[in-house]
């Protein structure tokens, strides 16, 4: 089975569609799949929900699916570096499950894992438990929140073999691996392809069996929101 494909526009085709639930990788900017983002604007899907730990920022990352109004709502943790996402959710244009950033995780890690629900203390006796259900355990209460499946999952990754077993680079590895297992079909952008065979065996960080299709960007923007820079003595 051939997972690479030629361009990204190539590997979402088929597979996206209005009205669908995605998850995408990363943490901010880091470790998000520039390119497949930028494909998924071009199919023109809209009325997508999307999980992802925030919505990138005006005009870059997700924020671009923003900017062209095919997000109906977001699943995140974290929301706070996107005017055009405040201005959304505030006119009542966007919907938002706002979701604790550990919370977010397991759901996305007991989805992957064939887990339906778990229990957590995060969120008892906050909006965050309205409307779920609440159990004691050991004299304790905990609020039962339910795995994530998306249909579809786009994560960024530094390297895979031709099989799909995949390296993540430092910190960018974030929320992907956990993206990856998540989704029913699972799209990841790499920066390099090697043969099946090159990786040793304790160096993958994902098997292949959680990635169905590749597609390589080797020179992505990597942009940082917010940067500072100290002015040196002339």
């Amino acid at each position: 089975m051939n997972k690479v494909y030629p361009s990204a526009a190539a590997a979402l085709q088929g597979i996206v569609k209005d009205g669908q639930l995605l998850a995408v990788g990363g943490f901010g900017l880091c470790g998000i799949p520039e390119a497949l983002i930028d494909a998924l604007r071009d199919s023109g899907a809209k009325d997508l929900t999307v999980i992802s730990n925030n919505a990138g920022v005006d005009g870059f990352g997700l924020g671009k699916l923003l900017q062209t109004r095919q997000i109906s709502k977001m699943i995140s943790s974290y929301v706070g570096e996107n005017k055009e996402f405040e201005r959304q959710y505030l006119a009542g244009e966007l919907k938002l499950d706002f979701t604790p950033q550990g919370t977010l995780a397991e759901k996305l890690r007991a989805g992957g894992a064939g887990i339906p629900a778990f229990f957590t203390k995060t969120g008892v006796g906050t909006i965050v438990a309205d409307g779920k259900e609440i159990r004691e355990f050991n004299g304790q209460k905990y609020v039962m929140e339910l795995a994530l499946n998306p249909e579809v999952s786009l994560v960024k990754a530094w390297k895979a073999d031709k099989s799909g077993n995949l390296m993540f680079r430092r910190t960018a590895r974030n929320f992907n691996p956990n993206v990856a297992q998540a989704g029913r079909i699972t799209v990841v952008e790499v920066e390099e392809i090697v043969e099946t065979g090159t990786f040793d065996p304790d160096t993958i960080h994902l098997p292949g069996i959680f990635v169905h299709r590749i597609v390589l960007n080797a020179h992505p923007e990597k942009r940082i929101e917010q940067r500072t820079v100290t002015k040196t003595a002339a």
